[in-house]
């Protein structure tokens, strides 16, 4: 073999059937192939196992997308570029013209988007109600055909929490299928319940270094099998590097999530009696309206604390401004503390009775806690409401 064919036909190398990798290779390539025409077209008809085009499946993406599931308590999973692209495809894919769609204002703003502006270009109608009426999602259910309500918990920004088992009885009793965004409380959590499809962002807590986009979306064998081609077809697919990245970050999940509650909870209980903060929105508080329905929801009760300063939006441009510790950064459930300012929450989307429900105010702060020490997150917290006053 003369060396210009060599260097792209280099040797082969292969494990003995007895020595294994510890960590499992990232299998970085686009395209396989099997020894025989014959096999390839079994494969082509679904008559055998294997992979044939990273787009449609990739050994590294598969072994992210088994984990998830297991994880969360489901058969099947499928992994996306980004969380808002697992959002997207889930949507497009399980949605037709003519279809309906309860949703709530308290929902990630690109999930609004995509459910009012773009699937409404193609005829998908949909109903926005608040995530607490739950009479309101049975008058809609009633009043209209739904194919599926769509909701979050704990809600982006301020916490609010679904009452899981009450939506999904009243969707399931209307023959609607139910989505959860599941980002905030992770793939640990609310696998109990009688969820449909379960959305995540990768890039959160999964990946929990900031560094490597994804998105997941989980459920039963045959409706999450069922949404393969589309997925394949629509092309957001999550690179085998960035799966690698992911499952690597996977290992160190439930320590990351289980230390960072536990500082969030510290932080919570600091601000809720300071007299510079009107309101604190942490479901692991008493005082928290639905802290008994995060109770018997939760394992833990999350990342992320957001408040209301009394003084506004110049309060909280003060503070977001003194913190040292805290970024002021999009994103959440990386190994450094964030913080969001009012003026980068408000629901420009939303009409001002909207914008009331969804509880977001002129001093609304959101900070998501990483993994610096409690003590000097607390020490900073505290200088920069010194700042705010």
């Amino acid at each position: 073999m003369k060396k210009p064919t060599r260097v792209n036909h280099p040797p082969a190398v292969e494990l003995p059937p007895d020595n294994h990798a510890l960590v499992a290779p990232i299998y970085q390539t686009v395209k396989f192939h099997f020894d025989t025409l014959e096999d390839t077209e079994r494969y082509l008809r679904g008559e055998r196992p294997g992979f044939f085009y990273t787009r449609a499946s990739n050994p590294t993406t598969r072994q992210l997308e088994l984990l998830l599931a297991e994880l969360q308590g489901r058969e099947e999973c499928l992994v996306a570029a980004s969380g808002v692209g697992a959002i997207s495809q889930t949507l497009l894919a399980l949605t037709k013209q003519g279809d309906h769609i309860v949703c709530f204002v308290e929902t990630y703003n690109p999930t609004r988007y995509v459910i009012r502006r773009l699937l409404g270009r193609f005829g998908v109608t949909h109903t926005m109600l608040s995530i607490e009426d739950i009479a309101g999602v049975e008058r809609a259910l009633a009043a209209v055909p739904t194919r599926l309500v769509f909701f979050e918990s704990p809600t982006n920004p301020v916490t609010k929490i679904a009452d899981i088992g009450a939506l999904t009885r009243v969707a399931r009793a209307a023959g609607a299928l139910t989505v959860m965004d599941n980002t905030f409380a992770g793939f640990h959590q609310h696998g109990e319940y009688d969820i449909d499809v379960f959305v995540h962002s990768l890039t959160k807590y999964a990946s929990g270094a900031g560094d490597v986009m994804g998105g997941a979306v989980i459920g039963g064998g045959d409706l999450i099998r069922g949404l393969r081609t589309d997925f394949g077809t629509l092309g957001g697919t999550l690179d085998p590097h960035a799966a690698f990245l992911i499952l690597r970050g996977l290992k160190t999940y439930f320590v990351r999530y289980q230390a960072q509650c536990a500082s969030a909870q510290r932080i919570a209980e600091l601000l809720a009696p300071h007299p510079a903060v009107a309101r604190v929105h942490y479901p692991g508080l008493a005082t928290h309206p639905q802290h008994a329905l995060a109770r018997a929801q939760m394992r833990e009760f999350g990342t992320i604390v957001s408040f209301d300063l009394k003084g506004g939006l110049q309060a909280g441009a003060h503070f977001v401004e003194a913190l040292r510790l805290f970024a002021l950064a999009a994103s959440l459930g990386s190994t450094e503390s964030l913080v969001l300012a009012p003026q980068m929450m408000r629901g420009r989307d939303l009409t001002p009775d909207q914008q009331r429900i969804s509880a977001i105010t002129d001093g609304t702060v959101r900070l998501s806690i990483g993994l610096e020490d409690p003590d000097d997150l607390v020490e900073d917290v505290n200088q920069a409401l010194a700042a705010a006053q």
